[in-house]
């Protein structure tokens, strides 16, 4: 008989979201496209649960070239009035054009000459913050370098991008640790 493996608290027994805390949240990413779908997906996420956009990740990445920010920047507003029509999204008009605002804030970081990740890693020196939290009581909706993150992203003309979904999204890509200590993947790094 096999050991139950301890995670953190919040995740539910959806078999989706257990693939998801076990293989991806917390680990760290330098995929500059990945990088850029989790900044989408944590933008639409605001307000609902994450589970919420998870089971509708994959369509986002059909709605959404995949994320090619190159092809989401040339989305027209016909275009847009189109993606606003299907079920598949959160069809949130501000959401949806904040996806090729954000294309656009993107490609004109990148034309500075640093990657997306490189810039992203750059607020927490390069290495994942390990937190070691007792719980996920102990675990804040925002911090200083979570306020810096945004505040820098929205000077840049991001969208959707508020110190809480900065937080959010640094959980999620490994910029931060937050698996709580009795979590099995806490052990992990």
């Amino acid at each position: 008989m096999s050991k139950k493996l301890n995670r953190c608290a919040w995740v539910n027994q959806d078999p989706l979201y257990i693939a998801y805390h076990d293989n991806e949240w917390g680990r760290p990413v330098y995929d500059d496209r990945l990088l850029f779908e989790f900044l989408i997906l944590e933008g639409a996420q605001a307000g609902l649960s994450w589970i919420t956009i998870l089971k509708r990740r994959d369509h986002y990445r059909k709605v959404f070239a995949n994320f090619d920010v190159k092809k989401i920047a040339r989305f027209t507003p016909e275009k847009i009035e189109k993606i606003l029509l299907d079920p598949g999204i959160i069809r949130n008009r501000l959401k949806v054009e904040s996806v090729v605002i954000n294309a656009k804030a993107y490609l004109k970081l990148i034309q500075e000459g640093v990657s997306f990740s490189d810039y992203l890693w750059s607020f927490v020196g390069g290495k994942p913050i390990n937190t070691k939290r007792k719980s996920i009581k102990d675990m804040p909706a925002k911090t200083d370098i979570s306020d810096k993150l945004s505040k820098d992203l929205k000077r840049r003309g991001f969208k959707f991008i508020g110190s809480t979904i900065c937080y959010a999204y640094m959980q999620a890509v490994g910029l931060v640790n937050d698996h709580t200590r009795d979590c099995f993947c806490a052990k992990l790094s």
